[in-house]
């Protein structure tokens, strides 16, 4: 199974300056449990955030990076230079793709679930959700989550499969 997992403003803001534009431990406690023992497929630049904000990759899982850079290296993670390649590491395995957004476009039309989380905020940024057509999903799972001392936004939590 394909799952796309992302959190997206209310404008569809995903990220700014290579960052997740804001701060929900909640939200990164849920990611780690779902992936954790799974492979996560990402680009390039989202690997090297992690890396920034956890000092490697992400531990636990499989790191699957996607990047046109022929020579890249990243100790630990298998590196791909497509799509294709990725799907051909991971055949059989239970999938996150987590980012970003040409990667989320590559993999929508061969995702299975959509697991997403609507920060209800107006973010500034410069990476968006590629543009999701929803009537090819059907809502599986919902919960609102509201904003705490910890957590700076409410949000709505979505999970979607794919209509067949």
């Amino acid at each position: 199974m394909i799952s796309i997992i992302v959190a997206a403003s209310d404008n569809d803001i995903i990220g700014r300056s290579n960052k997740i534009p804001w701060n929900l431990p909640r939200d990164f406690k849920n990611f780690k449990t779902l992936t954790t023992g799974h492979t996560c497929i990402m680009g390039r630049k989202t690997f090297e955030s992690i890396v920034a904000r956890i000092g490697g990759p992400l531990p636990k899982r499989k790191n699957v990076i996607i990047t046109r850079q022929v020579d890249y290296k990243a100790p630990g993670c298998v590196v791909v230079n497509s799509w294709d390649e990725a799907m051909d590491v991971i055949k059989g395995e239970d999938v996150f793709v987590s980012g970003g957004e040409a990667i989320y476009a590559m993999a929508l039309p061969h995702a299975d679930r959509l697991i997403l989380t609507r920060v209800h905020t107006q973010s500034d940024g410069d990476v968006r959700l590629p543009i999701i057509d929803f009537s090819n999903w059907r809502l599986i799972h919902e919960e609102q989550w509201l904003k705490d001392k910890k957590n700076e936004y409410d949000v709505i939590y979505q999970i979607y499969e794919r209509r067949h």
